[in-house]
C-alpha cells in the first residue's frame, strides 16, 4: 500500500507513478486523440458541417447521459471502496482477535510447550490466510465447469485453525483449562473462521459481469460520439478535449477495478503481508 502525506497536494499532481491511470490510459488516450483529430478535419474541412446541421445538436445527447453515466461511475467507485474497506476491517479484526486470544492464553497456560505451540500457530493463520487470498485460484473458486489445482488440496486457513482448536480441546481434556475457559477461547477461533470466509466472499465474488460490462461499453460509446457533436463548436480542439473526458471516465473505472479486490498485488491494495507480520511480532509479546 503506498504511504504518502495527504496534505501535499503538488506531489500529487505532479508525481507519476507505476500505478497511476495516465500509465494505463495512455494508448488508448493517443488513440482516442488521432481518432478525434480525423473526425474533426473531416467534419470542419471536408464536409463542411454548420451549426444549421442536425449533427450540431448532438451535445444534447451527451448532457442528458452525463447525469446517467455519472450516477453508474459513483455507484461502481463506491461499491468497490466499499469492498477495499470491508477488507481492511476484516483483517483489523484479525489482529485484535489474535492479541486477544494471546493475552488470554498467556494467563491461562503455565506450561511453556503449550505457549509455544500457540506462539508459533497464532501468526501461522494470519500468515497462510494472506498466501491463500493472494492465490489467483481463490478468486475463480465459484466459477462454474473450472477444474482448480486448489480444489484437489485442503483449505490451509481450516487447517492451522483445525490444529489450534485440537490443542485447545487436548488442553481442556488433560484438565489444563477449565470449562468456562474452553468456551471463551471457542469465541476467539470461531472468529478466525468468520474473517476468513468473509474475506474469501470478497475475493470469489467479482462485481457481476454484465454490470461491469455495461459500464465500459457506455463509456466507449459514449467518448466515441463526442467528436461528431463539438467538433463544429471547437474545431481541432476537439481531439484534447475528448481526450481529457474519455481520462476521467477512464480512470474512474480503472480504479474501481484496481480497488475491488483488496487482496492482490496492486500498489494499492491491503498489506496483508505486514499485518500478519505485524501479528506475530504481538503475539510473541504477549505470550
Amino acid at each position: 500500500m503506498i504511504s504518502y502525506n495527504t496534505k501535499d497536494w503538488f506531489t500529487f499532481i505532479f508525481h507519476f507513478h507505476k500505478s497511476d491511470t495516465v500509465r494505463k490510459l495512455f494508448p488508448v488516450m493517443l488513440a482516442i486523440g488521432i481518432y478525434a483529430a480525423i473526425i474533426g478535419y473531416l467534419e470542419v474541412e471536408y464536409f463542411k458541417v454548420g451549426k444549421n446541421d442536425y449533427i450540431h445538436n448532438i451535445p444534447i445527447m451527451h448532457g442528458m447521459l452525463g447525469f446517467v453515466i455519472s450516477l453508474l461511475l459513483v455507484f461502481r467507485t463506491n461499491t468497490a471502496y466499499d469492498r477495499w474497506w470491508e477488507g481492511r476491517k476484516l483483517w483489523g479484526g484479525l489482529v485484535n482477535n489474535s492479541r486477544n486470544l494471546a493475552i488470554k492464553l498467556s494467563a491461562m497456560l503455565k506450561d511453556e510447550n503449550d505457549r509455544k505451540f500457540f506462539r508459533k500457530f497464532i501468526p501461522v493463520y494470519a500468515s497462510i490466510l494472506h498466501k491463500h487470498l493472494h492465490d489467483s485460484e481463490t478468486s475463480k473458486q465459484l466459477f462454474d465447469d473450472v477444474d482448480l489445482e486448489i480444489d484437489h488440496h485442503k483449505h490451509k486457513p481450516n487447517q492451522v485453525k483445525k490444529m489450534m482448536f485440537h490443542k485447545i480441546n487436548d488442553l481442556y481434556d488433560a484438565k489444563k483449562i477449565t470449562g468456562e475457559q474452553l468456551i471463551i477461547l471457542n469465541e476467539e477461533l470461531q472468529s478466525f473462521t468468520d474473517i476468513c470466509g468473509a474475506c474469501e466472499r470478497i475475493k470469489n465474488t467479482p462485481i457481476p459481469y454484465s454490470y461491469s460490462a455495461f459500464i465500459k461499453k457506455f463509456i466507449f460509446f459514449y467518448i466515441m460520439t463526442l467528436p461528431f457533436g463539438y467538433s463544429i463548436s471547437l474545431g481541432y480542439f476537439v481531439a484534447p478535449v475528448v481526450v481529457f473526458i474519455f481520462y476521467v471516465l477512464a480512470s474512474l473505472e480503472l480504479i474501481a477495478e484496481e480497488i475491488e479486490d483488496p487482496f492482490g498485488d496492486d500498489e494499492n491494495d491491503l498489506p496483508t503481508k505486514k499485518i500478519s507480520e505485524n501479528i506475530k511480532k504481538h503475539v510473541e509479546e504477549l505470550i
